[in-house]
């Protein structure tokens, strides 16, 4: 029985999958278009930073899923090292976020915003992998 007694995540995990997908997609798009701006082009600016909005709130949304889902299921969290990949890669996108805010005035913001952004990178691969084991688990 689950701890909130709901029928089935089923449909938390269907969200929670196309938020990833986005997530990664969106994620894509923003190594192409800061590419871009890292040359000199600067036409893929507002996509940039469209993306990187969506990136954030795709996180925010997989975070919700996340606590929900598994607090739902077992009526507590930690019970994997997703909960560790989720909020480092939380952790990331707002610190991106933050630095990307300072790159106009400060100009060591440019390399602290593409080192969080490789760190990104790895950390999605993280989290995608311990998804792929809750999901198992699950199943």
């Amino acid at each position: 029985m689950n701890a909130l007694d709901l029928p089935s995540f089923l449909w938390l995990w269907k969200i929670a999958a196309w938020a990833m997908g986005l997530t990664i997609a969106a994620y894509l798009i923003q190594v192409v278009t800061g590419s871009e701006l890292l040359f000199g082009a600067k036409r893929t600016r507002s996509l940039h930073i469209g993306t990187g909005i969506a990136i954030a709130i795709f996180v925010l949304v997989l975070l919700g899923i996340g606590l929900v889902g598994t607090i739902g299921h077992y009526g507590s969290l930690g019970h994997s090292n997703h909960l560790w990949s989720g909020l480092a890669v939380v952790e990331l996108v707002f610190l991106s976020a933050w630095s990307a805010v300072q790159i106009p005035s400060q100009p060591w913001a440019r390399s602290v915003h593409i080192g969080v952004n490789f760190l990104l990178c790895l950390g999605l691969v993280w989290v995608s992998i311990t998804g792929w084991e809750v999901v198992q688990k699950y199943l």
